[in-house]
């Protein structure tokens, strides 16, 4: 499984990544030049980064290649830059590193190569590089999905049955606000399952995510346009990219935290 996912900070593919691992839970980090540097300006301080003492990106790509146990670059028809840099200091390091041309593989065919690169590797901490979005500006999506995919496969890989499920609906119930959403949920499961939410580690959120994805696009009308609690879950997110799936990760988060502060038992002394 992937323990932790690191990036240079650059707009594209390594905001990409960071905002996929903030959305499972996943620890994130990495290096960014001194100043937060990235062609946006400063990284925002939701990501987690360390400011390297300089300005320089070679530096800085270097030591995320150092601080990992292996590195993907995200690129198209050639390499270019950046990309390129990190596929030469990571020959020179001696360091895992696979390059996936977008161009030639679709995003679940290349899910599947990172899988498989992940695995041949044991590669827990992942680097994540590519081109940024001015030079691709598709980039920040398919890395998005690619890495989510590769979770998803992960996931289905180690055979996870969520011990939490749902009762039966037979039409989708709308909810125009998180608090709605959450309480409508809050209905739907027993009391055991409520418990078992909140005693459930942060980092085991896809669990329940991957489980229930299907199921909450349905019952929470996202899948027919419920614009009012999609745009709630935006809002809380924060991120330049934003799906129907980053919606129900929202909601599930908002249940955990509702669940966290109400159904978590508790040792009296």
């Amino acid at each position: 499984m992937i323990d932790k996912i690191i990036s240079g900070g650059q707009t594209g593919a390594d905001q990409a990544a960071l905002d996929v691992a903030v959305k499972f839970n996943i620890p994130h980090g990495g290096w960014v030049p001194k100043g937060r540097k990235t062609e946006a300006g400063p990284l925002p301080l939701r990501y987690r980064l360390t400011q390297m003492p300089t300005t320089d990106y070679r530096d800085r790509t270097r030591k995320n290649i150092m601080a990992s146990q292996g590195t993907v670059i995200f690129y198209r028809s050639r390499l270019a830059g950046g990309s390129r840099l990190t596929l030469e200091l990571a020959a020179a390091c001696e360091k895992p590193c696979c390059a996936l041309d977008l161009l030639v593989n679709d995003p679940f065919e290349a899910a599947v190569m990172l899988q498989s690169f992940v695995g041949e590797h044991a590669i827990s901490i992942l680097n994540v590089a590519g081109p940024r979005a001015s030079h691709d500006p598709g980039m920040y999506q398919d890395v998005k999905l690619i890495l989510e995919t590769l979770l998803y496969l992960v996931f289905l890989e180690q055979e996870n049955e969520c011990p939490i499920p749902f009762l039966s609906c037979s039409k989708p119930a709308f909810p125009d606000s998180l608090d709605a959403a959450v309480q409508m949920l809050v209905q739907d499961l027993s009391l055991k399952a409520k418990t078992d939410i909140a005693r459930l580690d942060d980092t085991k959120i896809m669990d329940i995510y991957f489980s229930w994805l299907d199921y909450l696009r349905f019952f929470l009308g996202l899948d027919a346009g419920n614009k009012p609690l999609a745009a709630a879950c935006k809002k809380r997110a924060d991120t330049a990219y934003f799906t129907i799936e980053d919606a129900v990760m929202e909601t599930i988060k908002a249940l955990k935290s509702y669940c966290d502060q109400t159904y978590h038992l508790r040792v009296v002394r």
